[in-house]
């Protein structure tokens, strides 16, 4: 099941769980009022799992490949995890699905505060195009993930702020429709 939560303020080393004090969960429901969609699956079984192929088939992810996080694989590493954790936006669903190792989703709620989302091996989530995120690894420094797109794959981000792009006006128009 998802681990959520609000973060602290604290400016530490981002790879830290951040739980804010007191702590405040936060639930798959408030995930979905959110946009964010979740799904735990088989990791072992991810090249002819047909749960998989379901929700690529339903979702029309027809793109994706396998990408490993951690020093030993990643040129650019350091560089890397860096852009990885400047608070972003993305005119495409941001679908991520974890094969092995750990890391931290985080999204804004409503108001603007930050939720950590902990994904590990099994976890599959989907940021909706426009919501402002970011990801870090967690202190273990490794992740090997799916990523998946409907269609081709488009890398660009955009820093915060990008509030003039389509994608977050429609964002918005569904947060404001699900509050």
């Amino acid at each position: 099941m998802v681990q959520a939560w609000y973060m602290d303020k604290s400016a530490d080393d981002p790879r830290r769980p951040h739980r804010g004090e007191p702590a405040r969960p936060v639930g798959l429901e408030q995930l979905r009022g959110l946009g964010v969609l979740y799904w735990k699956l088989d990791a072992d079984k991810y090249e002819n799992d047909p749960e998989l192929e379901k929700i690529r088939k339903e979702r029309n992810y027809s793109w994706m490949d396998i990408i490993t996080i951690c020093k030993d694989k990643l040129p650019n590493y350091e560089e890397k995890v860096k852009m990885f954790y400047e608070e972003h936006l993305h005119l495409d669903d941001e679908i991520r699905y974890i094969l092995d190792g750990s890391g931290y989703f985080d999204v804004r709620d409503q108001e603007d505060r930050w939720i950590r989302i902990f994904m590990e091996k099994g976890d599959m989530i989907t940021l909706p195009a426009g919501m402002y995120h970011r990801f870090t690894l967690d202190e273990k420094n490794y992740v090997k993930a799916m990523r998946l797109f409907v269609g081709d794959p488009v890398w660009t981000a955009y820093s915060r702020p990008a509030d003039h792009f389509e994608a977050r006006g429609q964002y918005l128009e569904f947060l404001a429709q699900t509050a």
